[in-house]
């Protein structure tokens, strides 16, 4: 197996040959609740120059609900597709589009599942998934749907690799929505192994380590094919706007190149290529 390694908090090699019949349990844990963020976030983020609060525990995604007991979804990558959303989500409601003000999508971390389902290139190093990070001056069309209180803690395991921010996204053209929406935003590595792991490297192995991954946060990367194709597809079938903006506000990991520029030059043919005919269906727009 080809080994993406890059300095992390232990080494991996100790974690190797461990027998198999033992397994490690993953459970999510977060940093310790701050109860100021969580009291403060739609005051704050309905200000002139708003902060987004970050969400520490499912207390604080739960502050979130709408009187009828929904939670609203930032879509930005695999979730601009409802299709895609649906596979996860089949009983999410109000499935639509939105723009978000004051974040870029970046191509910036490793992402396991692309290893599991063989579509990973490491030898290529084309083996990252989608983020999106605080910048000034970008804006973004993403989707936004409403899922139930009792979906929160499947939500929580399947993007347990970011850091989850309430934002306050608005409509096309410019009105606030009235309640935040939770946003899957860049991690650390150093945040991921201490607080989502537990600083247990047997919980980490089980993530990452076992695809001999020790960076996730990285800027060497560049997009798996697939699910590159998938997500252009995905804002292609929203609209032109859509399609656009994830063309020009969307860059690899040196924060430089668009997605655009990208497809003309060296991803050229990403279009073209096919998925796997057993993902043809979740990878298809």
């Amino acid at each position: 197996m080809n080994i993406v390694s890059i300095n992390f908090p232990f080494q991996l090699s100790s974690l190797a040959f461990r027998p198999s019949h033992q397994r490690a349990t993953f459970s999510l844990s977060f940093a310790p609740r701050s109860v100021s963020k969580t009291a403060m976030a739609s005051a704050a983020l309905r200000s002139s120059t708003p902060v987004p609060a970050e969400l520490n525990d499912e207390s604080d995604f739960e502050s979130l609900l709408s009187p009828d007991g929904y939670i609203s979804i930032c879509g930005f990558g695999s979730l601009l597709s409802e299709r895609s959303a649906r596979s996860t989500f089949p009983d999410l409601a109000n499935f639509r589009t939105a723009q978000l003000k004051s974040f870029r999508r970046v191509f910036a971390h490793v992402a396991p599942v692309f290893f599991e389902r063989g579509i990973a290139k490491p030898e290529t190093m084309e083996i990252s998934s989608l983020s999106v990070e605080p910048c000034e001056g970008e804006t973004l069309v993403i989707t936004v749907f409403e899922i139930r209180k009792s979906e929160i803690p499947d939500f929580i395991k399947r993007e347990v690799e970011f850091r989850f921010l309430a934002v306050l996204p608005e409509t096309l053209d410019g009105h606030a929505f009235d309640f935040p929406a939770v946003l899957c935003a860049r991690y650390s590595d150093e945040e991921f192994f201490n607080i989502r792991c537990k600083g247990n490297k047997e919980i980490y192995f089980q993530q990452y380590g076992r695809w001999n991954i020790d960076k996730i946060w990285r800027d060497d990367v560049l997009p798996c094919r697939v699910y590159l194709r998938h997500c252009v597809l995905a804002a292609k079938n929203l609209g032109e706007t859509a399609y656009n903006n994830f063309l020009d506000h969307t860059y690899l990991a040196d924060r430089k190149t668009s997605i655009r520029e990208y497809l003309a030059t060296t991803g050229s043919g990403i279009m073209e290529e096919q998925p796997p005919e057993s993902l043809k269906h979740r990878y298809g727009g």
